[in-house]
């Protein structure tokens, strides 16, 4: 394989793809050849280390190929299984919240919260026998009697006879006992 032509930038998006012309980072083994060697290496040594490095990129090459095939595998398999990236999200997210909820940290926010559910149960049962105790002092209060009576009155006055079996109400077509006629004009 040439590795003269093959695209080695990971944020491209034809990244492991042969293509014709390299847009992305051009590597040229007959430039590379033709740059003069690094201080201290001999010509042998620079010529060995480009042959490595070519060799390298062409391995890279062939793994991105390698990886990008797996790759559309494993989406034809999930495919083929139903799975789509929210069911992966779905499970990921059910078992990290199952992780969560083995967590030391949890049991025990858990176990401080539960006990705070109770004091804070316990404190308002105590309120409100405190205002239940409180309502029934204010009925037995001489204000609270004469409250009732005065509503008392003011029912038998607008009920009237009612609770004692009668209608003591005029009847709204003031016909008093006679039966309402069968056609009543508007």
């Amino acid at each position: 394989m040439d590795s003269a032509g093959q695209d080695i930038n990971l944020n491209s998006p034809n990244k492991g793809l042969l293509s014709d012309s390299m847009t992305d980072v051009p590597v040229d083994t007959a430039v590379a050849a033709q740059a003069p060697a690094v201080e201290g290496l001999t010509e042998t040594e620079a010529e060995e280390l480009r042959a490595e490095l070519a060799k390298v990129e062409e391995e890279i090459v062939t793994l991105r190929q390698v990886l990008a095939a797996k790759e559309r595998h494993c989406g034809e398999l999930k495919r083929k299984l139903g799975l789509s990236a929210l069911e992966g999200l779905k499970q990921n997210l059910s078992r990290s919240w199952h992780d969560v909820q083995v967590s030391n940290a949890y049991k025990k926010t858990q176990e401080t919260l539960s006990q705070a559910g109770q004091k804070t149960s316990a404190a308002l049962s105590t309120v409100g026998s405190a205002i239940s105790r409180k309502l029934g002092d204010m009925r037995n209060s001489a204000t609270f009697k004469s409250f009732e009576d005065r509503v008392g009155t003011i029912k038998s006055k607008v009920v009237g006879g009612r609770e004692n079996g009668g209608d003591n109400l005029p009847s709204p077509t003031g016909s008093g006992d006679r039966p309402l006629p069968d056609h009543i004009p508007f």
